[in-house]
């Protein structure tokens, strides 16, 4: 108490209240607030409003908690980096941070546009179905032979040319196939591949067909034969996902009818690939 008085004060100790004040005093062991003399001649002392204490007793900078990596970058002996205005500071140590500003009214959340999903329309879905189909089912007729010529199911022989016609994409020609030790004979047969200067009824070439019941026989050499089942082949399949396309079937919202969809789309032209591989053997 003594202390208490001298440090709000400055004034010194008064000396013992009297018998008739110290009856006055509550019962021993009751709490009792700190009752500080103050003398009216004395100047005021300024209070720190949160603790109660005097100003001058409350520091005015005190250190700032840094992270491990800052801490030992900052050279020994220099610690003006790591105090700052009490003000300044939390109560942990952490330094005060400007809080963003928060715009007032109602918080607007976005939201993202639901996709909506047009229904395929059916009499352009199925005019998209018809044609993409006789189209898969050209390209998988004139490949067909050319594959099994590709894998080697052929028989080697020689054509004579009868007859030919146009030139360059338009070119048509027919002769009489030979098959290798007169084993068949076949003739008005299609003759595919015949170069621009052995056009001439007469002219003889090697070619190959794959068997006594074809219509065809190829004259190619080189990479021209595999051009042929190749392209034709890669044309079916962009058929297959044009009808998967156009038809709507990898437009529907359920993925299980989508995923159903989708593969019927794609087993009709295997289906008529197929078909004329088997014509073809």
């Amino acid at each position: 108490m003594p202390v208490w008085n001298e440090l709000v004060t400055s004034t010194p100790v008064s000396p013992e209240p009297s018998a008739a004040a110290s009856d006055a005093r509550p019962a021993r062991g009751a709490p009792v607030a700190p009752q500080p003399r103050l003398d009216p001649a004395d100047p005021p002392v300024e209070v720190e409003p949160t603790t109660g204490a005097p100003v001058d007793a409350v520091p005015r900078r005190v250190p700032v908690r840094q992270p491990r990596w800052q801490r030992r970058s900052v050279p020994p002996g220099d610690d003006a980096t790591g105090w700052a205005p009490i003000e300044e500071v939390h109560w942990d140590g952490t330094p005060l941070r400007d809080e963003p500003r928060r715009r007032a009214g109602r918080v607007r959340i976005r939201r993202e546009p639901t996709r909506t999903v047009r229904p395929p329309d059916p009499p352009a879905g199925l005019a998209v179905l018809l044609a993409l189909s006789l189209l898969a089912a050209f390209f998988a007729w004139v490949s067909a032979g050319p594959f099994w010529l590709a894998v080697g199911h052929s028989t080697g022989g020689t054509v004579m040319i009868t007859e030919c016609t146009g030139g360059g994409l338009g070119q048509r020609c027919r002769g009489i196939f030979q098959a290798d030790g007169d084993r068949f004979q076949a003739q008005g047969v299609r003759v595919s591949g015949v170069p621009s200067g052995r056009t001439a009824t007469g002219s003889t070439l090697a070619a190959r067909m794959t068997g006594p019941d074809g219509a065809t026989a190829y004259a190619d050499t080189g990479a021209g034969r595999h051009l042929r089942w190749l392209l034709g082949l890669a044309l079916v399949g962009g058929c297959a996902a044009g009808i998967a396309r156009w038809t709507g079937a990898s437009r529907l919202p359920d993925p299980r009818q989508r995923r159903r969809a989708v593969w019927l789309a794609l087993a009709g032209p295997l289906l008529i690939t197929l078909g004329f591989l088997a014509a073809a053997w």
